[in-house]
């Protein structure tokens, strides 16, 4: 009798997985739950300082401190894929969709920001992902910032995640007043802290042509603490996520498949606002009650957004 059973497991097993099909390996539980621990509602600090010149004659800049209001909530769940959104909350309870963090368990490809307003889909190799999470951070208008793949730490009670090293653009804070460097090289880190949690970040300021490195400036530290907080009424985010998730769901889908044609070319000026204020017009639209025209999403992106594959066409041409 044993040996007949021993016999017929692989048969129950294919019929239990599917033919040809192996069992998806799931995260561990603690890491979903460092992911999950970052909900909530916060007071906010970010600080930026360059600390190492890297460039004869540079001058470090003055640091930067800035704070928020920020409620970060929960918009996808399941076992290999969380999704957190961010929105801020001014004094006054104005509303801004913030940025957008999506988390994938042994993800199978990223984007990854390789020039000017460029971004291309690198497929990640099952030795690159074996055990970790990949970290993709979106824009406000849910267009692609970059990626990082890390393991989850939890071996000294905080949690914490530690990207690879990539690339991203300038983030809103710079590209408004400064134009000596057009990428930064990341190493990103998040901790789950008693207090809410932390965003390191550890970015060497590049000037690149195309995916070419030209020179260095400066390394700069970044430092932003989540800390959580009973003393902001958030109600004014929770309606208008209430009111428009539905409308940023059929944004970030019309995103997803722009990337998975290979990559995309935002055909903006850097700061992207073509992209932003037309989506966030069309986002208070329904917002208010009123219908989004059928077409209207596709039409800001037949406006502003190429395939990759299509732009390198062209400037071989």
């Amino acid at each position: 009798m044993r040996s007949t059973s021993l016999r017929l497991l692989p048969i129950l097993l294919s019929a239990a997985l599917g033919t040809g099909q192996a069992m998806a390996a799931l995260p561990p539980p603690e890491d979903r739950a460092a992911i999950l621990a970052m909900q909530g509602e916060y007071a906010v600090r970010f600080h930026f300082q360059e600390t190492v010149p890297l460039s004869p004659g540079y001058e470090a800049r003055q640091a930067k401190d800035s704070g928020a209001r920020e409620v970060v909530i929960l918009v996808e769940d399941s076992p290999t894929k969380i999704v957190l959104q961010h929105l801020l909350v001014s004094p006054k309870g104005h509303v801004t969709k913030h940025w957008r963090q999506d988390w994938v368990y042994e993800a199978p490809e990223r984007f990854e920001f390789v020039a000017e307003q460029t971004w291309r889909l690198r497929p990640l190799a099952p030795e690159e992902t074996a055990g970790k999470w990949t970290q993709c951070v979106y824009e406000v208008s849910d267009a692609p910032r970059y990626c990082g793949t890390g393991a989850w730490n939890h071996k000294y009670g905080n949690p914490t995640w530690t990207s690879d090293r990539s690339w991203r653009p300038l983030p809103r804070r710079e590209y408004t007043v400064r134009s000596d460097y057009n990428a930064l090289n990341v190493e990103n880190r998040h901790t789950i802290t008693p207090f809410g949690w932390t965003h390191e970040q550890d970015n060497t300021k590049v000037r690149r042509e195309g995916e070419r490195t030209v020179g260095t400036l400066t390394r700069e530290f970044g430092f932003n603490d989540y800390r959580r907080t009973t003393a902001t009424d958030f109600g004014p985010a929770y309606r208008y996520w209430q009111a428009t998730a539905p409308f940023w769901a059929e944004v970030r889908a019309r995103w997803q498949a722009a990337l998975a044609s290979g990559g995309l070319v935002l055909d903006t000026p850097v700061d992207g606002m073509p992209v932003i204020e037309a989506l966030f017009e069309l986002a208070a639209k329904r917002e208010n009650g009123d219908a989004v025209e059928a077409g209207a999403i596709d039409g800001v992106f037949a406006r502003h957004v190429r395939p990759l594959a299509a732009a390198e066409a062209t400037a071989q041409r």
